[in-house]
């Protein structure tokens, strides 16, 4: 027996009332007790059942690019270690202490789109919402109400109901393998997938058996109101840290040090070692970076063999290597997601559609209130 199954079967008790507690809630919210909010904007909340590691981030940068062109689009998320409390917009800073990691990198990459992070998402719609004060300091995307609210991690967030739920599972730890907490990494049952309109199964191969697809999707036992997509992800040249794209050539290297603080950073991984020689230094997601662990990075790199080696990381981490590294030679290795069969301009249609008929009725429903 692993080790991580007696630690499981040990706080199988604590599962035990942690789902009590899940049911309660989930419950309440059913009979009208609790009540969720459905904001007059159109919203598309981003989430999984897991505590982590399905690919958040970068499917609400898809739709960024998919929509922010077409629609004043605005990001919310809890901003997940964050120094800073209650509402906060980022001001061009795009500072990680006060927004979190992945809302700093957001805002960073994408400037067209305002990026606020709030602990409570009801009372961070309704500040986005407000009409801002006319100045000419503001930047164009903060001079009008957002059309458009990208909720990131809120399947859990019961208090608002977004327009159109998206359910994140990850190919590799899929829902329906996992259990609840503690005794496995799911926050709530999985019953909770009826709640999303689309379901994406992410980190997929890039080669994706149809047999495999298949059995997956029959294991996930969805609702034929429920769209299921398979989505994997592609990347890019490696950039330094002020995106200046690089030319090196991985095959041609003796070593690579990975340097990763994310949940499952398996699929980088794999992808380096189809090129080079990879070691992998693996922090927890959403390592804080400190002095003592930029020696070790050093120790570490300098310890590896070879003279032709750099140091690798994710786009999340670098927000919070930034500054740190001096002159190691860290690059940056960027993801996309893709889609499955043609599954980009399926997925991009059914998003599209949806959104631009929810926009089309809440302006309709603005003129008669």
């Amino acid at each position: 027996m692993s080790l991580r199954t007696t630690i499981s079967w040990l706080l199988f008790p604590l599962t035990m009332w942690y789902a009590v507690g899940v049911a309660v809630r989930n419950f309440l919210y059913a009979l009208g007790i609790k009540r969720q909010a459905a904001p007059h904007i159109t919203t598309i909340g981003v989430g999984n059942l897991s505590t982590g590691g399905t690919g958040k981030t970068p499917h609400v940068e898809y739709l960024l690019d998919l929509l922010s062109e077409h629609y004043s689009t605005a990001v919310l998320s809890r901003g997940y270690k964050r120094k800073s409390k209650g509402f906060v917009l980022d001001d061009g800073s795009h500072d990680s202490a006060l927004l979190g990691d992945e809302p700093a990198m957001i805002a960073r990459k994408h400037p067209n789109v305002r990026v606020a992070v709030c602990e409570n998402r009801v009372e961070g719609v309704k500040r986005l919402m407000e009409e801002p004060e006319v100045s000419e300091d503001l930047e164009p995307q903060e001079k009008t109400i957002p059309q458009l609210i990208i909720l990131d991690d809120v399947l859990q967030h019961r208090a608002i109901k977004p327009s159109i739920n998206l359910l994140l599972t990850e190919y590799r730890h899929p829902y329906y393998n996992d259990y609840i907490l503690p005794y496995g990494n799911l926050r709530e049952f999985r019953s909770g997938r009826y709640r999303a309109s689309i379901v994406i199964v992410t980190k997929s191969p890039a080669r994706l058996n149809p047999v495999e697809k298949h059995n997956i999707i029959n294991d996930l036992r969805l609702q034929n109101y429920q769209k299921v997509f398979f989505s994997y992800f592609k990347y890019g040249p490696l950039q330094t840290f002020d995106g200046r794209l690089s030319d090196i050539d991985l095959r041609r290297l003796d070593h690579v040090l990975t340097v990763t603080g994310i949940a499952h950073p398996e699929p980088m991984i794999e992808e380096l070692r189809r090129s080079c020689k990879v070691q992998h230094l693996r922090f927890g997601d959403h390592h804080d970076y400190n002095t003592h662990d930029i020696a070790r990075i050093a120790e570490t790199f300098k310890a590896m063999p070879g003279v032709r080696k750099i140091i690798i990381t994710t786009e999340k981490d670098a927000v919070r290597l930034r500054g740190l590294t001096g002159e190691l030679p860290v690059f940056i290795l960027p993801i996309k997601v893709a889609f499955h069969q043609d599954g980009d301009m399926v997925f991009d249609r059914v998003i599209e559609s949806s959104v631009r008929e929810n926009i089309s009725f809440l302006s309709k429903l603005s003129i008669w209130s």
